[in-house]
């Protein structure tokens, strides 16, 4: 006999309608809720140079002489070398963000002195780092600190922002040395990176219209005080 065949219960057409409609209508949700949130996170590469413009200039923000005037200066070492033919040891820089044209590019060694560090100290240290220069006599130095003002196209620039300019500390110093163990290429007996790119003997009296204008009333300053030290000692 045979058995009477099951009966399979028929989904409406409307069912499968409203199910796949459902479907889709959530994962159309889906897709625009995560291109919202996507949109509302900013980019690695606009984090980056976000995080860049930070490190790079912190008091970028400094462009004002006014604002300037709240920083402090920055204290450093100044060095007048003298040969003993009465010449002053100058530099060439390459560059760097206190330098503002190509003509002015001559400066004797300078360097920051760290929190704690003795004046003298620093100058020697700087002048070995910046020129390899270690045989030297201490003449003279000019009493109290020089000051000087970065121009305001470099407030926020030159320093990381940090300050407005340098307050220095000059020595006048005899090189009893020869002059191969002058090494600008490779200063600090090649422990440190070059300053300066060539390097020469001066005249005294011309310092001043070698350097960097803002910087040039220091030189006129330093030039009377150390003008006593230019003459030939042997």
């Amino acid at each position: 006999m045979r058995k009477p065949a099951k009966k399979t219960a028929k989904r409406h057409p409307a069912s499968r309608s409203i199910s796949t409609s459902s479907s889709k209508s959530a994962k159309t949700k889906t897709r625009k809720a995560k291109t919202r949130a996507a949109a509302s996170r900013p980019s690695a590469k606009k984090k980056k140079q976000k995080t860049a413009r930070a490190k790079a200039s912190p008091n970028a923000a400094v462009k004002t002489p006014a604002a300037a005037a709240k920083l402090p200066y920055r204290p450093c070492a100044g060095l007048t070398v003298f040969n003993h033919r009465g010449e002053v040891f100058i530099g060439r820089r390459d560059g760097g963000p206190e330098h503002t044209d190509a003509t002015h590019i001559w400066q004797m060694p300078q360097g920051g002195i760290d929190e704690g560090e003795d004046a003298y100290a620093a100058a020697l240290r700087e002048l070995y780092e910046e020129t390899n220069i270690r045989s030297v006599k201490k003449l003279g130095t000019v009493k109290g600190w020089l000051t000087y003002d970065i121009p305001a196209h470099l407030l926020g620039k030159a320093w990381k922002g940090h300050y407005r300019g340098q307050k220095q500390k000059w020595f006048a110093l005899l090189f009893t040395g020869d002059d191969r163990e002058i090494d600008v290429h490779a200063p600090g007996g090649g422990k440190h990176k070059p300053e300066f790119i060539d390097w020469r003997w001066e005249p005294i009296g011309n310092l001043p219209r070698l350097v960097v204008p803002f910087k040039r009333d220091i030189y006129r300053q330093v030039v009377k005080e150390f003008r006593k030290f230019a003459r030939r000692t042997r």
